[in-house]
C-alpha cells in the first residue's frame, strides 16, 4: 500500500491548488481524479465560457470597426472554429496543471476514490483496485454539477445545460434560457452577440438579483438594446421537445417555441458515492459541512470548493484548498470571506467585493457612498465603452472600505484593487490619494473614492465634506 502525507480527491481549482501548496510545504501528495484535471472551471466552466465570450466580443468589435475608421466587409462567424479555439485554450491549461504536478512531485492517480477512513482511500482504476494511505489528511474536492431538474426534461440535445452549450456545432437561431443569474446572463450575452434570438426567464423580480439594483438595471437595459427578451417573476411549468423545436410553457399559460432551451439554474454537489457518510462525515442537503479551517467533523478529513456549498467560485475553492492543507500540516489558519471578489462576464462586465449597500445598512452600519461614471473617463470614451459606473461603500466613522460594485468595461480587472483595500483595512481617502496613471480605467476607482468625500475632480454636484 502506497503511503502519502495528503491524498486529495478531485483535481479542480480547490484540489490542484491545495495539492501544489502541500507539496511546496514538503508533503508527499497524491491526487485522485476520475475525469479531466482542472475540474469544472477549466473544462466546463470559467475558462471555456470566457473563451467563447471573447469570440463573441471579437465578432461585436468587427461589426463595430467602422465606428473606429476601420472598414471590414463580409464579417461572419464560424462556431466550429470558435469551439476548436476554446478547446485548445482548455487543453493548454489542463496540460499546464499536469506539468505542475510533475514539477512538484505530486502523483496523479486516474480513478474513482472511495474514503474508507480518515487515513485510507480506495481507488478503482481500469487496472484494478488500490488502497492508498493518507498519513495526515484526506482533502475532498469533488465539486458540483448542473442540477438535472426532471420537469425540464434535459436531454443534452434540445434541452441543454452549460456543458452542452459550450460544445454546440452551430449557433442556435433561437434560445430560451431558464434562469437569470450569473450563468444565464453570461450565456445570454454570448449567444445574443453571436446572432441567436434570446429569451431569459427568471423567477425573481430582477435578473442578477444578488447584485446592486443599479447594476442589474444596467444589464437589463443592455439586454433590451441588444434584443434579449427578459421575463421576470415567471415560473416555468414544463419543457417539451418536439418536431418544431422546444416548447416552454409558463405557469401563466404563455408558450415559447425555440430551437434550444438552456437550463442554467441549480448545482448539485458531488458528495455521494464517496463513502463520506459511512465514515461519519456530516452532510447537509448534499453539502459537506466544514468549519473555517475547512475541517469536517471527522478528524483528518477536510473538504474544499463547491462540494462545501460555501461560495461556488473557483478562486474561493483555491483559497480553501490552501487553508485546508496548511491546517493539515500543522499551521492554524482560517478562511476569510470578507474580501472575496466576484466577476460576471456580461457586456458590460460586472464585478463586486465586500458588502453591498443594502447589506451594510441591514447590519446597522453608517455608510458613505462614492460613485463615478464610465462616461466621465477619458480612457472609456476612447474605447467607446461608456456604459456603467464604479461604486465604493465605506464606513462613515472609520473611512475603511466595506465594499465595491463595478459595472463597465474590464470591471473584473478593476475589482482587485478594492479587494486588496478591504483586506488591508485601507481607507477610502488613501485610495483617493494614491496617484493613478492617466488615462486608465483604474482612475474610475480613484474618482469613486474621491466622490465618497465629495472631492471627485471630474464630477459635478457633490459638495466637499
Amino acid at each position: 500500500m502506497k503511503e502519502f502525507d495528503i491524498v486529495v480527491i478531485g483535481a479542480g481549482p480547490g484540489g490542484y491548488v491545495g495539492a501544489i501548496r502541500a507539496a511546496q510545504l514538503g508533503a508527499k501528495v497524491a491526487v485522485v481524479e476520475k475525469d479531466a484535471v482542472g475540474g469544472t472551471c477549466l473544462n466546463r466552466g470559467c475558462i471555456p465560457t470566457k473563451a467563447l465570450y471573447y469570440s463573441a466580443k471579437a465578432l461585436k468589435a468587427a461589426k463595430r470597426a467602422g465606428d473606429f475608421g476601420v472598414n471590414i466587409d463580409g464579417v461572419s462567424f464560424d462556431m466550429i472554429k470558435a469551439v476548436s479555439r476554446k478547446d485548445n485554450v482548455v487543453k493548454k491549461l489542463v496540460t499546464g496543471v499536469e506539468q505542475l504536478f510533475k514539477g512538484n512531485g505530486i502523483e496523479l492517480i486516474r480513478g474513482t476514490a472511495f474514503v474508507e477512513s480518515a487515513s485510507r482511500v480506495r481507488v478503482t482504476r481500469n487496472e484494478g483496485v488500490d488502497v492508498i494511505a493518507a498519513k495526515k489528511a484526506v482533502i475532498v474536492s469533488t465539486g458540483s454539477e448542473p442540477a438535472m431538474i426532471p420537469a425540464f426534461n434535459i436531454d443534452g440535445n434540445n434541452v441543454i445545460t452549460s456543458t452542452e452549450a459550450l460544445n454546440l456545432k452551430e449557433v442556435p437561431k433561437s434560445l430560451l434560457i431558464i434562469g437569470g443569474g450569473v450563468m444565464g446572463c453570461e450565456f445570454a450575452t454570448i449567444f445574443s452577440a453571436l446572432g441567436s434570438s434570446v429569451i431569459v426567464v427568471e423567477l425573481l423580480p430582477t435578473i442578477l438579483s444578488t447584485e446592486e439594483k443599479m447594476v442589474s438595471k444596467v444589464i437589463a437595459k443592455r439586454f433590451k438594446e441588444t434584443g434579449v427578451d427578459v421575463l421576470t417573476e415567471v415560473i416555468v411549468d414544463k419543457v417539451e421537445a418536439g418536431e418544431k423545436g422546444v416548447k416552454t410553457t409558463l405557469k401563466d399559460g404563455r408558450e415559447f417555441i425555440t430551437e434550444k432551451v438552456l437550463v442554467s439554474i441549480g448545482r448539485s454537489f458531488n458528495s455521494t458515492g464517496l463513502g463520506l457518510e459511512a465514515v461519519g462525515v456530516s452532510i447537509e442537503k448534499g453539502r459537506v459541512v466544514v468549519n473555517g479551517k475547512m475541517e469536517t467533523n471527522v478528524k483528518g478529513i477536510y473538504a474544499v470548493g463547491d462540494v462545501t456549498g460555501k461560495m461556488l467560485l473557483a478562486h474561493v475553492a483555491s483559497a480553501q484548498g490552501i487553508v485546508a492543507v496548511t491546517n493539515a500540516l500543522g499551521k492554524g489558519v482560517s478562511m476569510d470571506y470578507s474580501a472575496i471578489p466576484a466577476g460576471i462576464f456580461t457586456d458590460p462586465e460586472i464585478a463586486s467585493v465586500g458588502l453591498r449597500e443594502k447589506e451594510a445598512v441591514e447590519k446597522g452600519m453608517n455608510v458613505t457612498i462614492g460613485r463615478f461614471p464610465y462616461a466621465a473617463s477619458g480612457k472609456a470614451l476612447g474605447m467607446d465603452e461608456t456604459e456603467g459606473f464604479v461604486q465604493i461603500i465605506a464606513d462613515k466613522g472609520t473611512d475603511k472600505v466595506l465594499g465595491c460594485s463595478i459595472v463597465g468595461a474590464h470591471a473584473t480587472d478593476l475589482i482587485g484593487e478594492v479587494a486588496l483595500a478591504i483586506r488591508a483595512g485601507i481607507k477610502v481617502k488613501e485610495i483617493a490619494e494614491a496617484v493613478h496613471a492617466h488615462p486608465t480605467l483604474p482612475e474610475l476607482v480613484m474618482e469613486a473614492a474621491e466622490d465618497a468625500h465629495g472631492t471627485a475632480i471630474h464630477k459635478i454636484g457633490r459638495k466637499r465634506v
